[in-house]
């Protein structure tokens, strides 16, 4: 590793070559290292890329101290708002930046997350509120602070952001925890905080102490109210009270898709590197190329909404949209941040500048001509290939992506009598036992490579792309309520088996003697699908990563 750690303290762009995503990933923790308690950024091209890395990393440094900041999960300048998990997410890493400025840590985001503004740090340090077992607190004060911070009451809290009040008891899940927490109280003294399983409601854990942060990137404070008017008057030539958002905002009411205004709501926005202004910054391979692709979107999305005003909506409010600088870093501004700090450009081939380091490494071999050839065996190939590569000096590596794949891959790789076949639990065991042994490990790795010492083979190297779909989580009826409100005739939705359709509106089908509500969607030829309400977690907006 040429002088990195010298490169990685000084200004300017660094190129670092030779690093397919799986080495990248393995390198990563040691670029955090070398950073210190200055904390390192990179920059995944999408979600999917994030959620890849962020596994491998766990696998390679499961000690390393990973924050997630997402992007909203919505189109821009869309009608609704971003998930209450995503904002939970966002605004949980924003309170570990500014409660841990100095830390050693390794934050993955993604090009859209990057790109967008953020909620000033002066809401994020006045919406904190520490509670441990012993505090004298009224709950009064207490059910205040999370109305005024963005929590919802409820009757039972499900998601992020929902509290809920019985009596001595106020069950609140904070946002970036993995589940809810119930404080007990007598009188005014809190005497316990518990952990607990909001399906079984059963106790998971006793907590010592418990902070609680913003629930919601938007407040509908006095304050922010007031800031609001302001903005709204100032972009929109005056006040608008036949527009439903601002009579819902003016009415401290919230509205759905309101994040999507968010500069109205402050006095200014700041963005990432603000909470984070000495770290290190790295872009990973095709990041420059989607955000220009990102910055396309946002401006013809822009476009789209101002020649929309004034024409027929079918019963939509009429949407005022805010300049994309309001809420988006532009191109100017972007490349003078980079410049303005250590910017690492990560790139899986080889550079021919002379400034760049090499990692050596490179994509491995894929059997994708074996695996078509008549009559031929991959599992063959792929002895033969392990057999080539421990000749040349280097350690084999099988990955799977599951246990059970790799147990059924090392049962075939034995059966070919390919090599010792030995299981590793961790990359460290996997990487320092005998040079002759061929050990799988379980690595959600897409593409397998190489370097001058070791041999990474995939699992879908071997057998092919992967059939992968991730669990849908379900929405509540208040959300999905809240969402078919937003559509509008004509709205692109995706069906999750479909594909992309044209939305044309609700429809009411008798069924077994019985009317039944459904969304109606239009594909080619004209061909209809009617989608029963009760079903709308099958659908998504066209774009929309959920």
């Amino acid at each position: 590793m040429i002088d990195l750690k010298e490169r990685l303290v000084q200004p300017g762009r660094h190129i670092l070559s030779g690093l397919p995503q799986g080495l990248l990933a393995q390198q990563l923790p040691l670029f955090t290292e070398a950073t210190g308690e200055r904390g390192y950024i990179h920059v995944c091209v999408d979600d999917q890329q994030l959620a890849n890395i962020e596994e491998q990393i766990a696998f390679y440094a499961p000690d390393l101290k990973v924050v997630r900041f997402p992007a909203w999960d919505c189109l821009p300048y869309d009608r609704v708002s971003p998930a209450a998990e995503i904002v939970a997410q966002r605004l949980s890493a924003l309170a570990e930046f500014v409660a841990r400025p100095k830390t050693k840590r390794l934050v993955l985001t993604t090009v859209n997350a990057v790109l967008q503004r953020v909620v000033p740090r002066s809401m994020v340090q006045g919406s904190s509120y520490r509670l441990a077992p012993g505090n004298r607190i009224k709950g009064d004060d207490l059910q205040a602070f999370l109305v005024d911070n963005g929590y919802s009451r409820v009757g039972t809290v499900v998601d992020p952001g929902d509290f809920a009040v019985r009596g001595g008891l106020i069950d609140i899940y904070p946002p970036g925890a993995s589940g809810p927490v119930r404080l007990d109280f007598f009188g005014d003294a809190l005497e316990s905080i518990r952990s607990f399983d909001a399906t079984t409601q059963r106790t998971t854990d006793q907590l010592k102490e418990l902070s609680l942060n913003a629930a919601n990137e938007v407040l509908l404070t006095p304050s922010a109210i007031a800031n609001f008017r302001k903005g709204y008057a100032a972009a929109f030539g005056g006040m608008d009270t036949s527009d439903p958002l601002y009579e819902s905002v003016t009415s401290a009411r919230r509205y759905q898709g309101m994040e999507h205004w968010l500069p109205l709501f402050h006095n200014h926005l700041e963005t990432l590197f603000d909470y984070l202004p000495d770290a290190v910054v790295s872009l990973g391979h095709m990041a420059a190329e989607s955000m220009a692709a990102r910055h396309e979107q946002i401006a013809e999305y822009f476009d789209a909404r101002k020649e929309a005003l004034g024409k027929q909506t079918f019963g939509a409010a009429p949407y005022k949209p805010l300049p994309p600088e309001a809420l988006s870093i532009p191109e100017k501004q972007w490349q003078q941040l980079l410049a303005d700090r250590t910017a690492v450009e990560c790139s899986p081939f080889e550079r021919p500048e002379s400034k760049a380091i090499s990692f050596g490494g490179r994509q491995g071999k894929t059997f994708a001509a074996e695996r078509a050839e008549a009559g031929g065996n991959v599992y063959d190939a792929v002895k033969a290939h392990i057999e080539a590569q421990q000749a040349k000096g280097r350690r084999v590596v099988l990955t799977a992506w599951t246990a059970g794949s790799a147990e059924r891959l090392a049962t075939i790789l034995r059966d070919h009598h390919a090599g010792s076949i030995a299981d590793a639990a961790t990359w460290a065991e996997a990487t320092t036992r005998a040079p002759s042994l061929v050990n799988v490990i379980v690595l959600p790795l897409e593409e397998g490579f190489e370097t001058d010492e070791i041999s990474v083979i995939t699992e879908q190297d071997i057998l092919g792309d992967r059939m992968v779909r991730r669990a849908r989580k379900q929405r509540k009826a208040a959300d999905v309520i809240s969402e078919l409100a937003t559509l509008t005739p004509g709205d692109l939705l995706v069906h999750v088996d479909h594909g992309i359709g044209r939305f044309e509106g609700l429809r009411t089908l008798d069924v077994q003697g019985a009317p039944h509500d459904c969304l109606l969607l239009i594909y080619a030829n004209n061909d209809r699908l009617f989608i029963p309400v009760e079903n709308f977690d099958l659908l998504t907006r066209y774009g929309s990563e959920t």
